[in-house]
């Protein structure tokens, strides 16, 4: 028996030694399983949890999901759902929906550091043989789950007290019982907390949690845990995670392995940049959204945010598959070399780029970067024409710049440098604009780059990219109706987007995909099933970001 099918059993035996029938009906009621049950759950978990993860139970959260999805992919999420029935529940002859449901009231899971008295996990071998081995350790979990009807848990209890190969062994502490549940494998440690059963494969991460339970400092008043436990960092949430001290974690984690002690202090220092963050999924009427906030260090954030204004967006077809657009790639250069003074070897990478392109008479500072201080749009976008026509798409590179003068001396140095690789530079007129080629003999144009207005550049990877971009009067893509779905949900103004169309993607996949290779038809049914991926992020303030991605998801479609 495996540990996972062990957990539902050790439940119910916690369940029927925690008291009589008449206890429970004296406290019928419990957390509801909605998200407002973080903050109680995390009253039984011990101030020592680094981070918890709270699982919403609620059905009409989760019944959002039904709005979604066409019917192959629909029949792909009810056979995973059976699967998860027959592989965790069906030995034990438990049901989810008649056995769990009715009485399981959320589930927060916490991670703790290693008790003291837990044995080494993993000896490691050391690089000098003869040093000692490294030992690591594993964090402790504690899993604590609501209830919310207790005579239908005590109901379930009962069911279970016949399983075969299942003992259980009562311990008293404090007054409470601890129930010890072993079967064929590890045994497992469980006590009934009022409201919340808790369970975990150390006996003294449950006496913490009673200890808890009893007044002892809890995850609910630890410093930073308060404020983030009341946040819902997305609405109709059905998981959240919570992480008062950020560098804290990361610290924590690195002491279990002492092989990643290796990280610099000047990295762990950047971690500092993170006071604390909160993160949550929830299931809109878009589909799939995830959002994090997290809380920040003025004192330590070097960088200095900018909202874009998102006009790239319109310069770019409306058939673009996929984008990458923000704002002042001069001033992300700029902190990247700042912050490689703490970095030797980074450094040494900078300083060596720089010797390489001064070979080519380019100055990577200031005739690469420098001139990039505006917004910048990275594009992906499908062609059946020219060189690319084989790949099945090309690439556009959009940047808004004040130093016009510097940008066209960068390019007119790129044109005399490809002169040297046997490529024709021609001109061509696209739009009333006047475009520069790089045109490899008897197969067409390799790059364009020109000037769609006073401050903005275009370099464009295939010929046929740079007529999409700058033949006037095209529909771009912030006309897209796809890109509307996909995005315009999003949080605004932001700093940037990342933005995929699965459709297209899916069709370019299947193009590739031979006959021995093709994409499975789960793979397929779940693909064909999404508008597309997008993500954002933004700083309302020097001392808070926010980043936001929406899984975009097409409406139910009948069989």
């Amino acid at each position: 028996m495996s540990k996972t099918k062990i957990l539902i059993p050790a439940v119910g035996a916690a369940v029927v030694v925690a008291g009589s029938v008449a206890a429970y009906m004296y406290l019928k009621g419990g957390p509801a399983g909605d998200i407002s049950g973080a903050a109680g759950s995390a009253k039984v978990v011990p101030d020592k949890a680094f981070m918890a993860t709270y699982i919403s139970t609620d059905p009409k959260v989760w019944a959002k999901l039904e709005q979604f999805g066409t019917p192959e992919a629909q029949k792909i999420v009810a056979k995973g759902l059976d699967d998860f029935n027959k592989d965790v529940l069906t030995d034990s002859n438990i049901s989810y929906e008649k056995d769990l449901k009715p009485w399981v009231g959320g589930v927060m899971i916490a991670m703790l550091p290693p008790t003291s008295t837990k044995p080494a996990q993993l000896r490691l071998p050391s690089a000098n043989p003869n040093s000692p081995a490294v030992i690591t350790q594993e964090p402790n979990f504690l899993v604590v789950v609501g209830i919310k009807d207790k005579i239908n848990a005590l109901n379930f209890a009962n069911k279970l007290k016949s399983q075969k190969n299942l003992k259980t062994k009562e311990i008293d502490y404090k007054g409470l019982k601890i129930t010890e549940t072993s079967g064929q494998s590890q045994p497992t440690y469980s006590a009934v907390l009022n409201n919340h059963l808790v369970f975990a494969p150390e006996k003294q991460t449950v006496e913490q949690a009673i200890d808890t339970f009893k007044g002892q400092p809890s995850f609910a008043n630890k410093q930073g845990a308060n404020s983030i436990l009341s946040k819902s960092a997305v609405e109709n949430t059905v998981a959240q995670i919570y992480v008062p001290d950020y560098a804290g974690m990361v610290q924590q984690l690195i002491n279990l392995n002492p092989q990643v002690q290796q990280i610099p202090p000047q990295t762990l220092a950047q971690l500092k940049q993170v006071k604390s963050m909160v993160a949550g999924v929830g299931i809109d009427d878009a589909g799939v959204r995830m959002k994090a906030i997290a809380d920040l260090d003025p004192q330590l954030v070097k960088f200095e945010y900018k909202n874009s204004p998102s006009k790239v967006i319109s310069q770019l077809p409306a058939e673009t598959m996929a984008l990458v657009n923000g704002q002042g790639i001069s001033t992300w250069w700029s902190t990247l070399v700042e912050q490689s003074q703490d970095y030797p070897e980074f450094k040494q990478v900078i300083e060596q780029a720089r010797a390489q392109l001064k070979l080519t008479n380019l100055d990577l500072d200031k005739e690469v970067f420098g001139w990039m201080d505006g917004e910048f749009g990275v594009a992906a976008i499908p062609t059946n024409q020219g060189l690319l026509a084989q790949l099945g798409f090309g690439g556009a590179f959009v940047f808004h710049t004040s130093d016009r003068k510097t940008a066209e001396t960068t390019l007119t140095k790129l044109d005399t440098l490809a002169k040297t690789q046997q490529i024709n530079i021609a001109q061509r007129n696209i739009g009333n604009k006047n475009i520069t080629e790089w045109q490899i003999p008897g197969q067409g144009a390799l790059l364009a780059h020109g000037w769609l207005d006073q401050d903005t550049v275009f370099i464009a990877v295939g010929g046929p990219i740079a007529d999409a971009i700058a033949t006037p009067n095209s529909k771009s893509l912030n006309d897209s109706e796809n890109f509307k779905t996909v995005t315009g949900s999003l949080q605004k103004p932001n700093g940037g987007y990342f933005y995929l169309d699965m459709d297209k993607t899916t069709s370019l996949i299947n193009r590739f995909a031979t006959h021995n290779q093709s994409l499975p038809p789960e793979a397929s049914a779940i693909m064909n099933s999404i508008h597309g991926v997008s993500l954002t992020a933004t700083s309302p303030d020097k001392s808070t970001t926010h980043m936001e991605m929406l899984l975009a998801l097409k409406p139910k479609t009948s069989k």
